[in-house]
């Protein structure tokens, strides 16, 4: 007899994983002499979609470490002009994307192309100077969660971040209680610095899996415009430390806040379950999310701005 798979069961698995795969990765020594950080080199960091909102928190990251200066940029959108890097990073679960692997065509020989990657023996290893395999991380789902916060876990670690206490931290806070999400048809993720990053990959995540509503700022832009739309129907989640008097202003207009508990990266994960559950209450299988696959590979890329 045929047993019926548990809708969303492969998704909630890989976000579960998370704990002992950041252990795993942290006990390896990948971030020693880590190819990401490149102290006083000028870095770009590409992606496309959730790799670019991870791109994003590492730029941050990187120069807030003073390791140099960093830029992030979607892979089909390289910043014009003649700017020149030392280095630049794309981030690439698959290592199939058309648009970073065009990009990296685009660049090569003209700097160092480093590639964090998830799968080995793809496209992007023919491309790049160094490849980070890191395929423990590897998922089979479509929807990411795993890959990109051990990509994060591994570059707070490379820019000189103590991270040893995430894995326990992760562990105890997916074990704590979760939070009920009906009743909510609004999702908002707020974030300043690094975690803006976070907060639209949170918000990617709600609309991936379970087909919601759900938009992203810089904490402190909320107030300018988007919160005209907020109400008692909307879910407010600050992604790391809430600025002085922003959850008042956002409870006076009925809406729900969520202020972090725990580390900003641990946030994500909570983020990913939560987006998970929404979509079972919505009677959506996260496993089989609409109009989405594994990978973007196009029959005929625009050519990338360079």
């Amino acid at each position: 007899m045929t047993t019926t798979p548990t809708p969303g069961a492969l998704t909630r698995a890989e976000i579960d994983s998370q704990p002992a795969l950041w252990q795993e990765v942290l006990s390896g020594g990948a971030a020693t002499g880590s190819p990401l950080a490149a102290p006083g080199e000028r870095v770009l960091f590409l992606g496309c979609g959730t790799s670019a909102f991870v791109a994003h928190s590492l730029a941050v990251l990187r120069e807030a470490a003073g390791l140099g200066e960093s830029d992030w940029a979607y892979g089909s959108e390289l910043p014009p002009g003649p700017r020149t890097y030392d280095r630049v990073v794309v981030i690439t679960r698959s290592g199939t994307t058309t648009e970073v692997l065009e990009a990296m065509e685009g660049l090569r020989g003209r700097t160092r192309l480093v590639a964090v990657t998830a799968v080995e023996g793809m496209p992007v290893d023919d491309l790049a100077d160094d490849v980070v395999a890191l395929t423990a991380a590897d998922e089979h789902s479509v929807v990411q969660t795993r890959f990109p916060t051990t990509v994060l876990l591994l570059g707070r670690s490379a820019f000189g971040e103590r991270v040893e206490h995430l894995p326990a931290a992760c562990e105890q806070a997916l074990a704590g209680e979760r939070p009920d999400p009906s009743g909510t048809d609004h999702f908002v993720y707020l974030g300043r610095g690094w975690h803006q990053g976070l907060a639209d990959e949170a918000a990617l995540k709600i609309r991936e899996a379970a087909q919601a509503w759900a938009e992203s700022y810089p904490a402190l832009d909320f107030r300018h415009g988007p919160i005209a739309v907020a109400g008692p129907s909307s879910h407010v989640w600050v992604m790391g430390p809430t600025p002085t008097g922003l959850a008042e202003d956002i409870r006076a207009v009925g809406a729900t806040v969520r202020e972090s508990a725990h580390d900003p990266l641990v946030e994500l994960v909570l983020a990913q379950r939560f987006a998970v559950d929404l979509a079972a209450a919505r009677g959506l299988d996260p496993d089989r999310p609409r109009h989405l696959t594994r990978s973007v590979v196009l029959d005929a890329p625009d050519a990338v701005r360079s």
